[in-house]
């Protein structure tokens, strides 16, 4: 049987029919994946939604809604399917050049903020370079935080460069933000005080067994880490040993199990713990997410 339009719809009534839909499919959260199509496609608030709904979808809206809930049916992370992904409290652009940023990469910012108020560079000047930058979520997170930083954000994507531009602009920070088309950092020039990076960590051969939220939407650059998920963690300790000043800080994404092999890599660069700073920090699930460690 041919389902009704949602074109006239209230827009609760909306909202609970996509809710039904993506429960019945499985997804993880239905409520809140219905509740941000439904915000996207309206132009609505939180707070409008909660007080207008018996608000009718208008034909365009509906047409949209359905279209949206199709993808999201098919796997599409809503974020994709909206283009923004919330990322310590802002609000970036995604395309799909670029990976989708988690909240467990949020641990690499708590850990940075840490790294300065020990070394109190949170009112003074701060140069800060981001590895493999791609919507530039880390680099610009910081530099809005830290206001007196300045940062390089490197990328081999320039289509990524183009989206972390974007954002750099629309958050206020591109007067003080430096973007380079590089193969990791062989194009950047130091000394810096903090690197951070997030790059590809999955083992190419477990890339197919991902979700296909992620095997399908995120670039497969951002993903494939090589045999054993290390190889980019080779390439960064070596430069980031010949870039950071003596006693500056490198704080590296891993991924699940993958910490202790990263701390050793490092090591072997010519990196030690720092005696103030855990050297593993765990997202909110509880796994070690950002490695800390001080070039000696």
């Amino acid at each position: 049987m041919r389902r009704a339009s949602l074109a006239g719809m209230p827009v609760d009534a909306a909202l609970r029919r996509l809710m039904a839909d993506f429960r019945g499919a499985g997804i993880e959260t239905p409520g809140l994946d219905a509740r941000l199509l439904v915000l996207h496609v309206t132009g609505l608030s939180h707070a409008a939604l909660v007080s207008s709904p018996e608000r009718p979808l208008a034909k365009n809206e509906a047409q949209r809604l359905a279209a949206c809930a199709a993808r999201r049916l098919a796997g599409e992370p809503v974020s994709r399917i909206i283009g923004r992904r919330a990322f310590f409290g802002r609000d970036f652009l995604i395309t799909p050049d670029v990976l989708d940023p988690r909240p467990d990469s949020e641990t690499l910012i708590e850990a940075a903020l840490a790294v300065a108020r020990l070394e109190e560079f949170c009112g003074r000047a701060l140069r800060i370079a981001d590895a493999g930058t791609g919507s530039g979520a880390l680099i610009i997170t910081l530099l809005a935080e830290l206001p007196a930083a300045v940062g390089l954000g490197v990328d081999i994507s320039f289509a990524a460069l183009k989206v972390a531009r974007e954002n750099a602009r629309r958050l206020g920070v591109s007067g003080r933000l430096v973007l380079a088309q590089s193969q990791w950092l062989a194009a950047a020039g130091g000394p810096f005080s903090l690197m951070v990076a997030n790059p590809p960590y999955v083992a190419a051969g477990e890339i197919a067994g991902l979700a296909r939220e992620v095997r399908e939407h995120d670039p497969g650059l951002a993903l494939d880490g090589g045999p054993d998920g290390l190889d980019p963690y080779r390439i960064l300790a070596g430069q980031a040993a010949g870039l950071l000043r003596p006693g500056g800080f490198a704080i590296w994404e891993a991924g699940q199990g993958q910490a202790q092999d990263i701390v050793a890599i490092c090591q072997e660069a010519g990196f030690a713990p720092d005696a103030a700073l855990p050297v593993l920090w765990r997202d909110l699930g509880g796994v070690e997410r950002a490695v800390v460690l001080r070039k000696k």
